[in-house]
Formats: C-alpha cells, sequence, structure tokens
C-alpha cells in the first residue's frame, strides 16, 4: 500500500493527537442538555492507496455479513469487492452504471443506477418511475433501520439519447411497503447528491453540488421528511457523505473530506490526492474511512467508529 499525508486543518479544540480522541474531553456547543461531541479528526492515521487504476469510483459500502467493501466504478459499468487482502475483484457486471449503495436488513444489496434510471435490490428493480415518468437518474441511496429506503435524483447520470422526464431533482423515499414518495422536489438547477442519516434516525442529510450546501431533514414517524434547512456550507461541490457514531459528519467536496460536528462546527479537513467523491466506514471495528476519489480508493484509520451506512 502507498501512504499518503493527511492534512487536518483543526477548527476547534482537542489534543496533540497523542491520546485516543475517545478519551478527550467531551465537547458540546453550550446549548442545555446538550449531548457530548468529540473531535473525530484527534488520532487520525495517514491516507492509505488501497488501489488505482479505475475509471471514475463511486458508491463505497461496507457489508458487515460478508465482512467486505463494495463500490462503484461507474464508467467501467462494474461493482468491486474489497476483502482487506489483495486487490479489488469484481463483484457485478454489467452493473447497469451503479453510483451509489446500501445494504438493507436482509444483507441485499441496494443500487442507484443510472443506466436503468432506477434503484434496485440485488439487482431487481424496486424503484423506476414516478407519477408515470421515469426517475432521472438515482445517485445516492441508504436504508433506514426500519427498512424505509432514501434517495436522491438528479440528472447527472442519464443515458446519452434519453431525455429528463420530472420536472424537478428530487429526495426520495421508498416505504417499507413499497410505496413511493417525492420528500423534496428541488429545482432543475438543484443536485441532490450525498445521502445520510443521523445515529438515532431522526434527521437526514443530504448534499447539494450546485450550490455547496448541505441540507437537513427532520425523520417524521412515519419516515416522511419535513423542514428542509441548511445545515453547513462546504468548501464547494459536496459529494458522497459518512455518520460516525457521535453524528459528525464526512463530507467528500473539492476540498477533500471535510468533516462538521452535528451542530454544524468545521472539525477540519481530510486531504485526499484526487478530489474524493464518497466515503464509508468500514472493517469489523468501523473505524477505517474509506474513500472514493476519481481513479482510485482509499482509506485512512480513525480513533472513533463510525456508522456502517445501510
Amino acid at each position: 500500500m502507498h501512504r499518503l499525508a493527511v492534512l487536518v486543518l483543526v477548527a476547534c479544540g482537542g489534543d496533540d493527537g497523542g491520546n485516543p480522541a475517545i478519551d478527550a474531553p467531551p465537547l458540546t456547543d453550550g446549548s442545555p442538555g446538550d449531548a457530548p461531541m468529540f473531535d473525530p479528526l484527534v488520532g487520525i492515521g495517514t491516507v492509505e492507496l488501497v488501489q488505482g487504476g479505475y475509471m471514475f469510483t463511486e458508491g463505497p459500502q461496507w457489508r458487515e455479513v460478508q465482512g467486505d467493501l463494495v463500490f462503484s466504478d461507474i464508467p467501467a459499468n462494474t461493482i468491486y469487492r474489497y476483502t482487506q487482502t489483495g486487490a479489488p475483484t469484481v463483484h457485478v457486471m454489467p452493473s447497469n452504471m451503479s453510483n451509489g449503495l446500501a445494504i438493507d436488513g436482509s444483507s441485499k444489496l441496494v443500487a442507484a443506477e443510472h443506466g436503468s434510471r432506477s434503484i434496485t435490490r440485488d439487482g431487481t428493480a424496486i424503484a423506476t418511475t414516478f407519477e408515470g415518468k421515469k426517475l432521472n437518474s438515482p445517485n445516492d441511496v441508504i436504508v433506514a433501520d426500519d427498512g424505509t429506503i432514501y434517495f436522491t435524483d438528479p440528472p447527472y447520470g442519464i443515458p446519452m439519447g434519453q431525455a429528463m422526464e420530472l420536472a424537478f431533482n428530487g429526495v426520495f423515499r421508498i416505504a417499507p411497503n413499497g410505496t413511493l414518495t417525492a420528500e423534496h422536489r428541488g429545482a432543475t438547477s438543484s443536485r441532490p447528491n450525498g445521502i445520510g442519516i443521523s445515529p438515532d434516525g431522526k434527521i437526514v442529510y443530504v448534499a447539494d453540488t450546485a450550490d455547496g450546501r448541505v441540507y437537513k431533514f427532520d425523520v417524521a414517524a412515519d419516515g416522511a421528511l419535513t423542514g428542509r434547512a441548511m445545515f453547513v456550507m462546504t468548501q464547494g461541490n459536496p459529494d458522497g457523505l459518512a455518520i460516525d457514531t457521535g453524528g459528525n459528519l464526512f463530507v467528500t467536496t473539492s476540498g477533500g473530506v471535510e468533516v462538521f460536528s452535528p451542530t454544524g462546527t468545521r472539525w477540519g479537513t481530510i486531504a485526499t490526492p484526487m478530489q474524493p467523491a464518497n466515503c464509508a466506514f468500514g472493517d469489523a471495528d468501523h473505524r477505517t474511512l474509506y474513500i472514493t476519489a476519481r481513479t482510485a480508493l482509499y482509506r485512512v484509520r480513525l480513533m472513533n467508529a463510525g456508522l456502517p451506512r445501510r
């Protein structure tokens, strides 16, 4: 493995890295009853190149049952599998130009596919049209603990020769009973992209690549998304994101992997050799952040565990 330095621009308190972050004094924003926070960048390791030579990597997803990482190479029409021994191997080909990947409660692979303009579960389409029109090109997808699926649908991957049919770029929800609803109907100039859910399941975060912001939605009892509000402004082009057990957000942007606390405080930025597109926590202890960045897959070890994406 090639090793590369990590640049961490610390914005908030923390020690010099000599002690594990989990042992650092808890931090809060001063609000009464505020849950303790920790600086997730204290004790961070170095960024390692796992493998290069791809076309455009995306959608990293750790699979607990299989003990492996899967990720997409969109132009190569392939999903790769990495087991921490040797180089990643082909897992699914063709993949219908899959982008974001997730795992449901039955360990089935849920994929956002550009080629089929669908959300699929183990290769079977579960969402392709809305109100009689084709979806744009599902981009990123997550599965909540109750089985609800949320996904973003910008027009980035509409196959050549096909047209955008919906009059909006949306954030969608597939209820456990299969009902598809549009939770947010964004302007055609918007680009909803990366999506994630907070540790308590009460907030869904969505990055909008077009305006550089990450937004948050409240999750209602029935899974509906309400109260869209701006969460943070990034350095630009926010894409995929991951969340750790403390609710800290790791957002891939033009500046690297920007890290924010649950209250929106910027902890710092993890520099990567190429602009990252997405990230996800993995390994048995969930303390490795895997980063897909253009033609490569990278990883970096952290002191605190992340939430394995679903």
